[in-house]
Protein backbone atom coordinates (compact mmCIF):
# COMPACT_ATOMS: atom_id res chain seq x y z
CA UNK A 1 0.00 0.00 0.00
CA UNK A 2 1.01 3.48 -0.91
CA UNK A 3 2.68 5.15 2.62
CA UNK A 4 -0.02 8.21 1.82
CA UNK A 5 -2.96 5.69 2.46
CA UNK A 6 -1.10 5.39 5.90
CA UNK A 7 -3.34 8.51 7.04
CA UNK A 8 -7.21 8.61 7.86
CA UNK A 9 -7.22 12.10 6.10
CA UNK A 10 -6.05 10.93 2.80
CA UNK A 11 -8.71 8.10 2.36
CA UNK A 12 -10.86 11.26 1.26
CA UNK A 13 -10.74 14.31 -0.81
CA UNK A 14 -9.47 17.09 1.30
CA UNK A 15 -12.08 19.85 0.27
CA UNK A 16 -15.23 16.85 1.33
CA UNK A 17 -12.95 16.41 4.65
CA UNK A 18 -14.67 17.74 7.60
CA UNK A 19 -12.24 17.00 10.88
CA UNK A 20 -15.22 17.20 13.11
CA UNK A 21 -16.63 14.18 12.06
CA UNK A 22 -13.68 12.28 10.57
CA UNK A 23 -15.82 11.77 7.46
CA UNK A 24 -15.67 13.07 3.59
CA UNK A 25 -16.02 11.57 0.05
CA UNK A 26 -13.23 8.77 -0.72
CA UNK A 27 -10.88 9.36 -3.25
CA UNK A 28 -11.96 7.35 -6.07
CA UNK A 29 -10.87 6.42 -9.62
CA UNK A 30 -13.39 8.46 -10.99
CA UNK A 31 -12.51 11.45 -9.22
CA UNK A 32 -16.23 11.88 -7.50
CA UNK A 33 -16.73 14.46 -4.94
CA UNK A 34 -20.24 13.71 -4.47
CA UNK A 35 -20.74 10.80 -2.11
CA UNK A 36 -24.14 9.87 -3.70
CA UNK A 37 -22.71 9.50 -7.24
CA UNK A 38 -19.84 7.57 -5.65
CA UNK A 39 -21.70 5.15 -3.90
CA UNK A 40 -24.16 4.44 -6.84
CA UNK A 41 -21.21 4.20 -9.16
CA UNK A 42 -19.49 1.83 -6.36
CA UNK A 43 -22.98 -0.23 -5.92
CA UNK A 44 -23.06 -0.78 -10.12
CA UNK A 45 -19.26 -1.65 -10.65
CA UNK A 46 -19.45 -4.18 -7.88
CA UNK A 47 -22.39 -5.91 -8.39
CA UNK A 48 -21.23 -6.49 -12.11
CA UNK A 49 -17.66 -7.49 -11.11
CA UNK A 50 -19.55 -9.98 -8.57
CA UNK A 51 -21.57 -11.24 -11.42
CA UNK A 52 -17.85 -12.18 -13.03
CA UNK A 53 -17.09 -14.29 -10.00
CA UNK A 54 -20.24 -16.08 -10.16
CA UNK A 55 -19.71 -17.00 -13.63
CA UNK A 56 -16.18 -17.60 -13.25
CA UNK A 57 -15.32 -18.63 -9.60
CA UNK A 58 -11.63 -19.29 -11.13
CA UNK A 59 -10.80 -15.68 -11.65
CA UNK A 60 -9.46 -15.69 -8.19
CA UNK A 61 -7.53 -19.11 -6.15
CA UNK A 62 -9.71 -20.32 -3.53
CA UNK A 63 -6.73 -20.57 -0.99
CA UNK A 64 -8.60 -18.98 2.05
CA UNK A 65 -5.64 -17.23 3.12
CA UNK A 66 -4.78 -13.33 3.38
CA UNK A 67 -4.33 -13.91 -0.54
CA UNK A 68 -7.67 -14.95 -1.02
CA UNK A 69 -9.31 -12.25 0.34
CA UNK A 70 -7.13 -9.45 -1.49
CA UNK A 71 -7.98 -11.35 -4.75
CA UNK A 72 -11.87 -11.30 -3.84
CA UNK A 73 -11.59 -7.72 -3.07
CA UNK A 74 -9.60 -6.37 -5.89
CA UNK A 75 -12.11 -7.54 -8.22
CA UNK A 76 -14.60 -6.22 -6.86
CA UNK A 77 -13.17 -2.94 -6.26
CA UNK A 78 -11.24 -2.12 -9.09
CA UNK A 79 -12.83 0.38 -10.94
CA UNK A 80 -13.73 2.24 -8.19
CA UNK A 81 -10.21 2.40 -5.68
CA UNK A 82 -7.03 3.30 -6.59
CA UNK A 83 -6.06 0.72 -3.25
CA UNK A 84 -8.49 -2.05 -4.23
CA UNK A 85 -7.19 -5.72 -2.65
CA UNK A 86 -4.54 -3.28 -0.31
CA UNK A 87 -5.10 -3.72 3.31
CA UNK A 88 -5.59 -0.26 5.45
CA UNK A 89 -3.32 1.46 6.89
CA UNK A 90 -4.96 2.72 9.15
CA UNK A 91 -7.08 1.48 12.36
CA UNK A 92 -10.85 1.28 12.54
CA UNK A 93 -13.47 1.26 14.92
CA UNK A 94 -17.46 1.10 14.91
CA UNK A 95 -19.51 2.57 17.71
CA UNK A 96 -18.26 2.12 21.22
CA UNK A 97 -16.51 -1.40 21.05
CA UNK A 98 -13.51 -2.60 20.34
CA UNK A 99 -12.19 -1.60 17.15
CA UNK A 100 -11.42 -4.16 14.14
CA UNK A 101 -7.75 -5.69 13.72
CA UNK A 102 -5.09 -3.62 14.46
CA UNK A 103 -2.51 -2.58 11.87
CA UNK A 104 0.06 -1.78 13.98
CA UNK A 105 0.37 -4.80 15.86
CA UNK A 106 -0.34 -7.46 12.78
CA UNK A 107 -3.73 -8.09 14.02
CA UNK A 108 -5.72 -8.67 10.55
CA UNK A 109 -2.72 -10.81 9.54
CA UNK A 110 -3.32 -12.90 12.67
CA UNK A 111 -7.36 -12.98 12.23
CA UNK A 112 -6.94 -14.08 8.42
CA UNK A 113 -4.73 -16.54 9.51
CA UNK A 114 -7.38 -17.86 11.82
CA UNK A 115 -10.00 -18.04 9.10
CA UNK A 116 -7.23 -20.23 6.90
CA UNK A 117 -6.58 -22.45 9.63
CA UNK A 118 -10.67 -22.80 10.47
CA UNK A 119 -11.21 -23.47 7.00
CA UNK A 120 -8.76 -26.27 6.43
CA UNK A 121 -8.91 -27.75 9.46
CA UNK A 122 -12.76 -28.27 8.92
CA UNK A 123 -14.89 -31.10 6.60
CA UNK A 124 -17.07 -29.13 5.38
CA UNK A 125 -18.85 -31.97 3.37
CA UNK A 126 -19.28 -33.65 6.48
CA UNK A 127 -21.25 -31.22 7.80
CA UNK A 128 -25.11 -31.30 8.90
CA UNK A 129 -26.92 -28.30 8.81
CA UNK A 130 -26.19 -27.51 13.13
CA UNK A 131 -22.42 -28.15 12.72
CA UNK A 132 -22.54 -26.09 8.88
CA UNK A 133 -24.27 -23.13 11.44
CA UNK A 134 -21.65 -23.31 14.25
CA UNK A 135 -18.63 -23.70 11.93
CA UNK A 136 -19.55 -20.93 9.47
CA UNK A 137 -20.35 -18.23 11.97
CA UNK A 138 -16.71 -18.65 13.54
CA UNK A 139 -14.98 -18.32 10.35
CA UNK A 140 -17.02 -15.13 9.28
CA UNK A 141 -16.57 -13.95 13.22
CA UNK A 142 -12.78 -13.79 13.26
CA UNK A 143 -13.12 -12.81 8.96
CA UNK A 144 -15.43 -9.71 10.10
CA UNK A 145 -12.80 -9.21 13.24
CA UNK A 146 -9.87 -8.70 10.72
CA UNK A 147 -12.05 -5.55 8.67
CA UNK A 148 -8.75 -5.70 6.59
CA UNK A 149 -10.20 -2.95 3.99
CA UNK A 150 -11.00 0.66 4.18
CA UNK A 151 -13.97 -0.61 2.42
CA UNK A 152 -16.06 -3.08 1.12
CA UNK A 153 -15.66 -5.72 3.76
CA UNK A 154 -18.95 -6.24 3.84
CA UNK A 155 -19.07 -7.51 0.04
CA UNK A 156 -15.46 -9.26 0.42
CA UNK A 157 -16.83 -11.34 3.13
CA UNK A 158 -19.74 -12.45 1.97
CA UNK A 159 -18.33 -13.88 -1.45
CA UNK A 160 -15.47 -15.34 0.72
CA UNK A 161 -18.11 -17.31 2.65
CA UNK A 162 -19.80 -18.55 -0.62
CA UNK A 163 -16.56 -20.29 -1.23
CA UNK A 164 -16.35 -21.70 1.88
CA UNK A 165 -19.94 -22.83 1.42
CA UNK A 166 -18.81 -24.30 -1.49
CA UNK A 167 -16.90 -27.09 0.36
CA UNK A 168 -20.09 -28.11 1.64
CA UNK A 169 -23.18 -29.68 0.76
CA UNK A 170 -24.96 -26.26 1.69
CA UNK A 171 -25.28 -22.78 -0.41
CA UNK A 172 -26.00 -19.80 1.30
CA UNK A 173 -29.01 -17.75 0.75
CA UNK A 174 -28.28 -14.45 1.98
CA UNK A 175 -31.77 -13.16 0.87
CA UNK A 176 -33.44 -15.38 3.70
CA UNK A 177 -31.86 -12.82 6.66
CA UNK A 178 -32.27 -8.84 6.47
CA UNK A 179 -29.50 -6.22 6.44
CA UNK A 180 -30.79 -5.27 10.00
CA UNK A 181 -30.27 -8.52 11.40
CA UNK A 182 -27.28 -9.30 9.52
CA UNK A 183 -25.19 -6.00 10.74
CA UNK A 184 -26.97 -6.68 14.50
CA UNK A 185 -25.73 -10.56 14.42
CA UNK A 186 -22.34 -9.83 13.17
CA UNK A 187 -21.67 -6.64 15.50
CA UNK A 188 -22.02 -8.47 18.48
CA UNK A 189 -19.52 -11.04 17.20
CA UNK A 190 -17.01 -9.09 18.12
CA UNK A 191 -14.34 -9.25 21.13
CA UNK A 192 -14.66 -7.95 24.63
CA UNK A 193 -12.53 -5.00 25.09
CA UNK A 194 -9.59 -6.46 26.33
CA UNK A 195 -10.23 -9.95 24.42
CA UNK A 196 -8.70 -11.04 21.04
CA UNK A 197 -11.07 -13.89 20.12
CA UNK A 198 -14.94 -12.96 18.65
CA UNK A 199 -17.98 -14.38 19.85
CA UNK A 200 -19.57 -15.72 17.02
CA UNK A 201 -22.41 -17.22 19.44
CA UNK A 202 -24.83 -14.44 17.70
CA UNK A 203 -24.24 -15.98 14.04
CA UNK A 204 -25.33 -18.86 14.50
CA UNK A 205 -28.80 -19.36 14.14
CA UNK A 206 -28.43 -16.89 10.58
CA UNK A 207 -25.99 -18.69 9.03
CA UNK A 208 -28.04 -21.86 9.76
CA UNK A 209 -31.40 -20.27 8.64
CA UNK A 210 -29.51 -19.26 5.72
CA UNK A 211 -28.03 -22.60 4.45
CA UNK A 212 -30.04 -24.03 2.03
CA UNK A 213 -28.81 -27.92 1.05
CA UNK A 214 -27.65 -28.27 -2.37
CA UNK A 215 -29.85 -30.47 -4.63
CA UNK A 216 -28.27 -33.75 -5.63
CA UNK A 217 -29.67 -33.65 -9.03
CA UNK A 218 -27.93 -30.56 -11.63
CA UNK A 219 -29.50 -27.47 -10.21
CA UNK A 220 -31.39 -25.22 -12.59
CA UNK A 221 -29.45 -22.12 -14.10
CA UNK A 222 -28.94 -19.46 -10.93
CA UNK A 223 -30.36 -15.80 -11.09
CA UNK A 224 -26.94 -14.33 -11.00
CA UNK A 225 -28.54 -10.88 -11.17
CA UNK A 226 -30.81 -12.38 -7.65
CA UNK A 227 -27.58 -13.62 -6.37
CA UNK A 228 -26.08 -10.80 -6.40
CA UNK A 229 -28.48 -8.46 -5.16
CA UNK A 230 -28.52 -11.19 -2.14
CA UNK A 231 -24.63 -10.52 -1.66
CA UNK A 232 -25.12 -6.61 -1.72
CA UNK A 233 -28.07 -6.37 0.80
CA UNK A 234 -26.04 -6.29 4.02
CA UNK A 235 -22.92 -3.92 2.47
CA UNK A 236 -24.22 -0.91 3.09
CA UNK A 237 -24.26 -0.07 6.68
CA UNK A 238 -24.22 3.12 8.60
CA UNK A 239 -21.23 5.21 7.84
CA UNK A 240 -18.44 4.52 9.97
CA UNK A 241 -15.95 7.25 11.93
CA UNK A 242 -12.63 7.49 13.52
CA UNK A 243 -12.88 5.34 16.51
CA UNK A 244 -11.83 5.96 19.80
CA UNK A 245 -8.79 4.96 21.64
CA UNK A 246 -9.05 1.09 23.32
CA UNK A 247 -8.28 3.07 27.03
CA UNK A 248 -11.86 4.94 26.54
CA UNK A 249 -13.64 2.44 24.71
CA UNK A 250 -16.73 0.65 26.35
CA UNK A 251 -17.65 -2.59 27.62
CA UNK A 252 -21.41 -2.20 27.86
CA UNK A 253 -23.95 -3.79 25.11
CA UNK A 254 -22.71 -2.27 21.49
CA UNK A 255 -25.68 0.12 19.71
CA UNK A 256 -27.98 -0.74 16.79
CA UNK A 257 -26.91 0.51 14.05
CA UNK A 258 -30.17 0.63 11.68
CA UNK A 259 -29.28 3.23 8.86
CA UNK A 260 -27.83 3.08 5.39
CA UNK A 261 -24.74 4.72 4.60
CA UNK A 262 -22.50 5.86 1.98
CA UNK A 263 -19.11 4.57 1.16
CA UNK A 264 -16.33 4.99 3.86
CA UNK A 265 -18.55 6.48 6.87
CA UNK A 266 -19.71 5.03 9.85
CA UNK A 267 -16.34 4.22 10.37
CA UNK A 268 -13.82 5.97 13.20
CA UNK A 269 -9.93 5.76 13.40
CA UNK A 270 -9.23 3.09 16.14
CA UNK A 271 -6.49 2.77 19.28
CA UNK A 272 -6.14 6.43 19.17
CA UNK A 273 -5.22 6.91 15.81
CA UNK A 274 -5.03 10.34 14.55
CA UNK A 275 -6.95 12.60 12.23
Amino acid sequence: MATRFDSWEFYFYPETYDPRTGQGVMRNLREWRSAEALSSYEYRMTGARQRQLLARPDLVSHTFDADHVRAIHQHLFQDVYEWAGQFRGVNMAKGSGRGFGDVKTGEIDRYLSDVHRLVESTAWERLDREQFGERTATVFAYLNQAHPFREGNGRTSKVLMEHVAARSRFALDFDRVSPLEWNQASEFTRPDLLAYDPVPDSLVPVFRHIAVERPAAPAPAVDAAAQVRSLLSASYPRPATPGPSTAAQSTTERPRRTSLGLPGQGYTTGRGEGR
